[in-house]
């Protein structure tokens, strides 16, 4: 059995800016916690393989997803389809659980080009 715990969990930065502590990392999925301070924001992005689910447990923020937008609160879902463009706002401290399949890597995270 391998159980992880957020306590002992070391947070880094991805590349998008949000913080995370990841609890479970194999080839075919992973699930971190993620936050972002208020009025953070993570860098829009896409994933070409990995499909997410985000699951808000504190906090309330906007998400946006291939250019619909919903505000998400805690117990709030959002699916993320591989190649979905996306970016999530925090109104508020946010904390969410974010889940990969297959599991996060950098290799497979595009940017957006910056909006001049």
């Amino acid at each position: 059995m391998n159980v992880s715990s957020i306590a002992t969990a070391e947070p880094f930065t991805t590349k998008d800016g949000s913080t995370i502590r990841e609890l479970h990392h194999t080839l075919v999925q992973s699930l971190a916690e993620a936050s972002l301070p208020i009025d953070a924001a993570t860098q829009r992005h896409h994933h070409a393989v990995t499909e997410e689910v985000y699951l808000v447990l504190e906090g309330t923020g906007q998400m946006e997803v291939d250019g619909s937008r919903r505000r998400v609160g805690p117990g709030d879902a959002v699916l993320i389809p591989a190649g979905a463009r996306h970016q999530i706002t925090a109104e508020t401290p946010l904390r969410f659980l974010c889940c990969c399949a297959p599991a996060y890597s950098d290799e497979d995270t595009y940017f957006d080009e910056p909006e001049m």
